[in-house]
């Protein structure tokens, strides 16, 4: 454990110096003894932490969206080297170049969060264990070891013992149900934002293995997250609860904002989108139009939601711009016109009964 511990020292310190400067701030609002105080500067540093993350979220989307497109060549390239491991590790290699994919970024934003992770659980393993680590020390050190949240002391874990428990002031029963509820909800959370993921933004036309892979994982992660929650501090449960939670409403945004083509959440974006362009006649936000920008760019390439969002524009005489905007479409409208004329005429003539078809037409009359 100090093995690690001195891996990630480089940036013990730093996280430490975070909390510290946070805590200075809610202490003044909540007592600086107060649980509130202590677990506000973690939820703080998680903050703070997602949000310098948020660029290596960015191509973390890119790169997923990125594999999933190329799963059918992947496949393809795995059934026709079947038999030769050497060449199709080349021509993988190649088919990532030409594509600008890299199957390591959507790993990004975990491996930049994992120093973090272990600085803060070594932090927590310090005041644990009372021994000043970073800027945690002294008077800081006690405050942070005092400091509960609902019964249960930071630094404590689901396994500890009533000894070690009572060492720092609180009861087996608080701490075991704190921490349980806590693992229950890091444990829910990460499930449903993998589940999120998988029924509402996955191109649903491809079928790869990609796509079982990410939901075998839907399954086995939460587990991972439960076994080893037993293990963790109540302040480490905070931090990552906190960070499941701001992956989620991240996740959400993205998949309400910009979803992947071909998925079920790209169908219902189109159809809100439809809905406002019926109701002002016009696309205004950038976001809105650089999508459509992008639609009208594949051509003959388009998914079946976006055909269906072309030609419902076309259907209400309107047109998508390549710059993303929509215009009146003046062929849709001859068309209608044309259409509605030609509809006009074939209801002119009337049917007529058995009788008046018997009736020969009356002569005009001519005078002398």
């Amino acid at each position: 454990m100090d093995t690690i511990a001195g891996l990630f020292s480089f940036i013990t310190t730093p996280v430490s110096w975070i909390i510290v400067q946070f805590h200075k701030v809610y202490g003044a609002m909540f007592g600086a003894d107060s649980g509130w105080a202590w677990g506000l500067s973690i939820v703080s540093l998680v903050i703070l932490i997602r949000i310098c993350l948020i660029p290596l979220f960015v191509k973390q989307i890119k790169a997923t969206r990125g594999m999933q497109a190329i799963q059918p060549k992947m496949k393809a390239i795995q059934e026709r080297y079947k038999n030769d491991k050497q060449r199709q590790s080349e021509e993988m290699m190649k088919l990532y170049k030409e594509t600008g994919t890299n199957p390591l970024s959507s790993c990004l934003p975990i491996l930049a969060q994992s120093p973090f992770f272990f600085a803060l659980y070594h932090v927590l393993a310090g005041i644990a264990n009372g021994k000043p680590i970073g800027e945690i020390d002294g008077p800081l050190l006690e405050s942070a070891r005092n400091a509960h949240i609902f019964g249960a002391p930071l630094a404590s874990k689901f396994t500890d013992s009533a000894a070690d428990v009572a060492k720092l002031g609180a009861s087996i029963t608080d701490v075991r149900v704190v921490t349980a509820i806590m693992i229950v909800l890091m444990s829910l959370s990460q499930f449903y934002t993998q589940r999120q993921l998988m029924q509402k933004n996955v191109d649903l036309s491809v079928k790869t293995p990609f796509m079982q892979q990410q939901k075998m994982l839907m399954y086995v992660f939460p587990l991972i997250f439960a076994v080893m929650g037993i293990n963790f501090p109540v302040g480490v449960l905070v931090y990552w609860m906190t960070t499941n939670l701001w992956t989620m409403g991240q996740q959400m945004y993205v998949i309400n904002q910009n979803p992947t083509p071909g998925s079920k959440a790209q169908d219902e974006y189109l159809t809100r989108l439809l809905k406002k362009v019926s109701a002002h006649g016009a696309i205004k936000g950038r976001s809105q139009k650089k999508i459509v920008a992008a639609i009208v760019a594949k051509g003959p390439d388009r998914n079946d939601n976006e055909r269906k969002f072309i030609t419902s524009l076309t259907k209400q005489g309107m047109a998508a711009q390549a710059d993303g905007s929509v215009a009146k479409s003046v062929e849709a409208t001859v068309d209608a016109d044309a259409a509605g004329g030609s509809l006009q005429k074939r209801q002119q003539p009337k049917r007529q009964s058995k009788s008046q078809r018997q009736t020969p037409p009356s002569k005009p009359s001519s005078k002398k």
